[in-house]
């Protein structure tokens, strides 16, 4: 996309924050939503070329003084992935892309998140049919590849909001049907952390144990919030001062409870899913978040442009929703 069509309709100081996860070194049919390095590639340079890609902080900075450059974007990956160290960052680095990476601290040396979990059992199991009592009636279907990936995501759209630790309980026990133990997660350790950082990526917090906020009791949340900020700092030596909620939609995962919270524990800056772009005035500590799930790099940053310039109706309704919806 030329520039001057971006300077031509993009009128309204807006800021697009924009939430990836994995960069996969080559395509695995278990994640069929997540990038693959040259898509990734693609993407970015898209993005470069034709947008003012600003790391998170200082962006956040100049949306607060209405002083943001003409189609500015920034961007983030959630809950610490090891191939944002080694895939992702050769990619930004080599189009002089700034990002922010946010880390569940609960995960790092060697840990799991829930869903990949799930994921990893389904992939290596040899069981073409198991029972799971406990989130499902019928048996799963896991006679081929296809049927695993979609008992995979059957399984994670049923547990996704499961309480805490029932969640864990119901994770252990379709690995254990499944005869399929993890071994070491994917997820970064505290050196690639270190490294990952100074290679130019800003790190921020994204919990311990990424749960669902509003799940958990006050004195819970908290701990989340507040030891996940402390690990990192910790592990960095510098100041943590950006935060992304956990699945990050407001009034249902999390609420003004835990914003206060994210203000208490020293963050400047938080970010949601809310889907909409970030105008002057929206609270810095519920900024919106989103990405188009196109994966060729024209496709992505066309669709990019027209989410930034839709009515501005719709731009308060998603303030709104960031900000007023309740716990």
């Amino acid at each position: 996309m030329p520039r001057w069509l971006l300077r031509a309709v993009d009128r309204r100081p807006g800021l697009s924050i924009l939430l990836f996860h994995r960069v996969l070194a080559e395509r695995d049919p278990f994640r069929p939503g997540d990038l693959t390095a040259s898509e990734f590639d693609g993407i970015v340079g898209a993005l470069a070329r034709s947008f003012a890609v600003l790391p998170l902080e200082e962006a956040v900075e100049r949306l607060e003084k209405n002083a943001l450059p003409r189609g500015a974007l920034a961007i983030t990956f959630d809950d610490g992935y090891r191939d944002n160290l080694d895939v992702a960052a050769p990619i930004l680095a080599a189009h002089g892309v700034p990002a922010t990476v946010f880390v569940s601290t609960g995960f790092l040396d060697g840990g799991w998140m829930f869903n990949d979990r799930v994921i990893e059992a389904c992939k290596v199991t040899r069981c073409t049919s198991a029972p799971f009592p406990s989130l499902r009636a019928e048996p799963l279907d896991l006679s081929t590849v296809e049927a695993k990936v979609a008992a995979a995501h059957a399984i994670l759209d049923n547990a996704k909001y499961l309480e805490f630790d029932a969640r864990l309980a119901a994770v252990a026990d379709f690995e254990d049907r499944l005869g399929a133990l993890p071994g070491r997660g994917p997820m970064l350790d505290e050196e690639g952390v270190r490294r990952l950082r100074a290679s130019g990526v800003a790190i921020g917090a994204h919990t311990v144990d990424h749960p669902i906020l509003a799940n958990l009791d006050d004195s819970a949340a908290r701990a989340q919030i507040h030891q996940s900020r402390e690990r990192l700092i910790d592990i960095l030596r510098e100041p943590v001062t950006q935060f992304a909620y956990p699945n990050g939609q407001p009034g249902r995962d999390y609420g003004a409870t835990h914003v206060a919270m994210v203000k208490e524990a020293g963050f400047r800056c938080a970010v949601s899913t809310a889907p909409c772009t970030a105008r002057p005035g929206m609270d810095r500590y519920e900024l919106p978040r989103f990405t188009p799930w196109d994966k060729t790099g024209w496709r992505f940053a066309a669709r990019l442009l027209a989410m930034r310039i839709r009515d501005t109706d719709k731009d308060v309704a998603c303030a709104h929703a960031a900000t007023s919806q309740p716990h």
